[in-house]
């Protein structure tokens, strides 16, 4: 699709949800902007201040603010003030100068393709930001002009990066026997065991994004590279009755049927299932490395460790969230100057220290010797070139389709084959303009 259809059908959107009343009202948010005189710079994001990011970008805007002499003016947005609204908002004069936006297609590839956020290639060629980071991280920050990510064109620059992978209380697996798994045939195996002494031992949630990203790892189990390149770049088209769709659909019923799930997994949500690990109820947590740090302030109780998927050569996982530049923006010059600040070896520190991956941490800085195996696990993903992205990434709307789906396998209400062309339906209506 071109590139003027898709701005025409964003604006379009955002003319309906300010007829509905539904335009954020911080679309007037840019009161006070010096109007591009390089003295201050309008930043958004919407990291927690005790997250591991909100710490680093925190010490960044102090270090910006001494380096330069320009006042950062900060507007804390949440997940979804921000991806809600973004459409609207930055094809005006409030848009700020640098922000937090998520990567993928459906969202900063959209961005992009409408021309709301800036082309900053050249400014990736000034600072060296490419040559700190990984070419699968470097997959997420690229984009066509059809807004498909990969492609030739910088629109946004991560300095953090995330994985999947699984937590386990190592407490009550000393206590129930068990040793961690290194294969997935011993994986199942301690599934098996646990069941047998009464525990359901995998915290999920079927209302969000948890199951859905189990479905997709256990598909990766079946898959290789190829079958990453046409689900999430639409290299060629997706088989969802093959191999790795179908062995991940019947694996997911079968961990229901066996109690390796709660039967009411359909109706949990994430922070829930996130909780029943903390609790000490559940001894295993297949989720992301953003839940790290959460888990090393309140998972105080037990010993606890993460690996990546055991038996797995494909993670899901990316680069974090990305800093873009509003083709609006008024302080293009400070937005980048700011970026640069937040690639530098002692933020990226802060990062690496409380809980996140950084993408260009001097290994020396870690302190921490939690996090130090958490970086040295995501390390080990990434130069096996295994980061898989996430299985609602390749069309708007999809995260929904999948949770819905994937709850009526589970409950019982339709079987496997029509999850699978359910699936497979809205995949194909969603990537038509793609392929």
């Amino acid at each position: 699709m071109a590139r003027t259809t898709r701005r025409t059908k964003a604006l379009a959107l955002m003319a309906a949800l300010t007829t509905t009343g539904i335009a954020l009202s911080g679309c007037t948010a840019g009161s006070g902007d010096d109007g591009g005189d390089g003295q201050s710079l309008k930043l958004w994001h919407y990291e927690g201040a005790d997250s591991a990011m909100g710490k680093a970008w925190a010490e960044s805007i102090k270090i910006f603010e001494e380096e330069t002499g320009a006042k950062v003016e900060f507007e804390e947005k949440s997940f979804e003030q921000i991806q809600k609204t973004a459409s609207q908002v930055l094809d005006t004069d409030a848009a700020p100068d640098l922000m937090e936006f998520n990567k993928g297609n459906a969202t900063a590839g959209f961005l992009a393709s409408t021309g709301l956020i800036a082309d900053i290639s050249d400014a990736v060629e000034e600072y060296g930001w490419d040559e700190k980071l990984a070419p699968s991280l470097q997959t997420t920050a690229k984009y066509s002009e059809d807004g498909v990510m990969g492609g030739d064109t910088w629109f946004g620059i991560p300095n953090y990066g995330e994985f999947v992978g699984v937590y386990y209380n190592e407490d009550a697996f000393a206590a129930a026997g068990l040793a961690i798994p290194t294969t997935y045939e011993e994986f199942v195996d301690v599934l098996d065991a646990f069941v047998a002494q009464g525990v359901t031992p995998l915290a999920e949630a079927g209302a969000e994004y948890p199951l859905g990203q189990l479905w997709y790892q256990l598909a990766l189990l079946e898959a290789d590279r190829g079958f990453v390149d046409d689900y999430q770049l639409y290299k060629n088209p997706v088989d969802w009755q093959g191999p790795a769709v179908t062995a991940a659909t019947e694996t997911l019923k079968e961990y229901v049927d066996k109690g390796y799930i709660a039967s009411d997994v359909s109706s949990v949500k994430a922070e829930d299932a996130g909780v029943s690990f903390i609790n000490g109820t559940s001894p295993i947590f297949v989720s992301g490395s953003w839940w790290f740090g959460r888990f090393v302030a309140e998972a105080t109780g037990f010993d606890w460790s993460m690996t990546a998927f055991p038996g797995a050569d494909l993670s899901l996982g990316s680069s974090g969230n990305l800093w873009v530049v509003p083709e609006n923006a008024a302080n293009k010059d400070l937005a980048y100057e700011f970026i640069d600040i937040t690639m530098r070896p002692e933020i990226q520190a802060i990062i690496g220290n409380n809980g996140g991956l950084p993408v260009a941490a001097d290994t020396a800085d870690i302190t921490d010797e939690k996090s130090a195996a958490l970086i040295e696990t995501f390390n080990g993903v990434l130069d096996a070139d295994g980061l898989s992205f996430y299985p609602d990434w390749p069309a708007p709307g999809f995260y929904d389709v999948i949770v819905q789906e994937l709850q009526g396998l589970v409950t019982g209400v339709q079987d496997v084959k029509t999850t699978n062309k359910n699936l497979g339906e809205q995949y194909d209506e969603g990537t038509a303009e793609f392929r």
